[in-house]
């Protein structure tokens, strides 16, 4: 089923994305609260449903350049140079009322944002320089700007359903931002989940933005981002400058949450050297899958050369041997079956096995040649790709992050004109003010919320990675 919020109560509602049950997918009733106990507050209806268009950007308001407002479907305008700061007939878009021309007061204020936007955007990279694909990633980069609040927390997206933050989408924006230059703003986000990281190592689903605690909506913890964040506290530390005590420093002080991640993710191994059964992206069901297995992998690895970079060798050969073991039993377990969702079966395509690849880990022949085969499988007749073989939803409708792992996958092993040829349909589906939506549907029409952060970093990251290698978390000699 899929749920959103909605005054307070979750409930579900046909053709909701799936930015999390409550903001839009599938909800797992179980763990501690009890299966009956969650369902009683849920109404389960048809989960095929197209989701309808909501947003079609994000703005900011004139001398408020930090408060963040949604931009309904039909509203048409432009953004002031490089900012995002929405222009429409009549004056500045300010959310309710009448456009009306600025007041001099304000004249200078929109000058003073557009000059620190343009200062944000040169102090690092935008992709795809000089491409038709330019604009998309300058969008991309300004959204994110304006997604990643103040505390660090990165909001999935601006509508009711979405304004909450999670820890796989940040894990992501933190890396975008790393690898295109902005490497405080990165640091700002690890700092904010550090912060939010429970007592035993793992983290809640999902998190109100100003960090009070998480969203109790019956949803359990999602056992995925003890891999996603240390992997984005790696790949933080390998865009600073080589040696930079600064970035040392700053990493030991990360230590603790990657530790305390990492020792979680050890913990979470059964007998057969696979996770315990956890919601991964999907958000639909208590399952061993490969969308949780491999960024455990990425983690894992990540954090034994975190720890060999701060001394800390017993934590580095603990964590490269459970990477060993968690290696093989992917091999094994998933490997067998062509990297399917569930393991010891052929279950059906995911999108997930791209994360078997760059900039995650360096992608063995037979995981690429089963990325390339769903890859296949999972594209429909929009264009776009579905997020696997068995997902429950509207099986006409594209989803653009899940398409953008494929494009970053192709990118990031040699495959640059395919990935050209999903960028570009990325590109060619965006809302008219150039936001990347979360879903695309049968008519090629952007659904659903937009932006969507999770989007906008896979996609930047695919851009980057047409240009020059990503660096990849080290597998120790001898633990392939």
């Amino acid at each position: 089923m899929r749920v959103i919020r909605g005054a307070g109560l979750a409930r579900t509602v046909a053709g909701s994305g799936r930015r999390g049950m409550i903001s839009g997918g599938p909800l797992l009733a179980a763990g501690s609260l009890g299966a009956a106990a969650v369902l009683s507050a849920f109404l389960v209806l048809p989960a095929a449903a197209v989701p309808a268009p909501l947003t079609g950007g994000v703005s900011t308001l004139v001398c408020s350049p930090q408060e963040i407002v949604a931009v309904p479907v039909g509203v048409r305008g432009r953004y002031d140079g490089q900012s995002s700061l929405l222009k429409v007939a009549g004056g500045f878009y300010r959310g309710t009322g009448r456009p009306a021309p600025p007041t001099p007061a304000e004249a200078a204020c929109a000058r003073s944002t557009l000059g620190a936007s343009r200062r944000w955007l040169s102090a690092g990279v935008i992709p795809a320089a000089g491409t038709p694909l330019s604009s998309m990633a300058e969008r991309a980069l300004l959204d994110l700007h304006l997604l990643v609040r103040p505390d660090g927390a990165v909001a999935a997206g601006w509508h009711s359903m979405w304004e909450y933050c999670w820890p796989r989408d940040s894990s992501w924006v933190a890396v975008a931002l790393a690898d295109t230059g902005h490497e405080t703003d990165s640091l700002h986000i690890l700092q904010f989940l550090a912060r939010v990281q429970l007592p035993d190592g793992t983290w809640a689903a999902r998190y109100l933005l100003d960090g009070s605690g998480p969203v109790n909506d019956g949803r359990p913890a999602e056992l995925d981002a003890v891999g996603w964040v240390p992997w984005a506290v790696w790949s933080w530390f390998a865009a600073q400058q080589p040696g930079s005590r600064p970035a040392l420093a700053q990493l030991a002080a990360l230590w603790p949450m990657v530790e305390a991640a990492a020792s979680a993710a050890v913990r979470s191994l059964s007998d057969d050297g696979l996770p315990r059964p956890s919601m991964d992206y999907w958000e639909d069901s208590d399952d061993v899958t490969l969308g949780t297995a491999a960024p455990l992998l990425a983690g894992l690895r990540a954090a034994a050369s975190i720890a060999g970079i701060l001394d800390a060798d017993r934590d580095a050969r603990n964590w490269a041997n459970a990477a060993a073991q968690l290696a093989a039993a992917i091999r094994y377990a998933f490997g067998r079956y062509g990297y399917h969702r569930l393991p010891y079966a052929s279950s059906g395509a995911d999108a997930a096995a791209a994360f078997l690849g760059p900039p995650l880990q360096t992608a063995a022949p037979a995981a690429e040649r089963a990325v390339l085969a769903a890859e296949r499988a999972l594209t429909i007749r929009n264009g776009g790709l579905l997020p696997g073989t068995d997902w429950p939803g509207n099986a006409t409708t594209a989803w653009t992050a899940e398409t953008a792992f494929f494009a970053l996958f192709d990118a990031s092993t040699g495959r640059h004109q395919h990935a050209e040829r999903i960028l570009s349909w990325l590109a060619g589906h965006r809302t008219r003010l150039g936001a990347l939506p979360e879903q695309v549907n049968a008519q090629g029409q952007p659904v659903s919320v937009a932006p969507l952060a999770w989007t906008d970093a896979v996609v930047l990251l695919a851009l980057l990675a047409q240009g020059h290698h990503l660096p990849v978390p080290p597998s120790p000699p001898g633990h392939d």
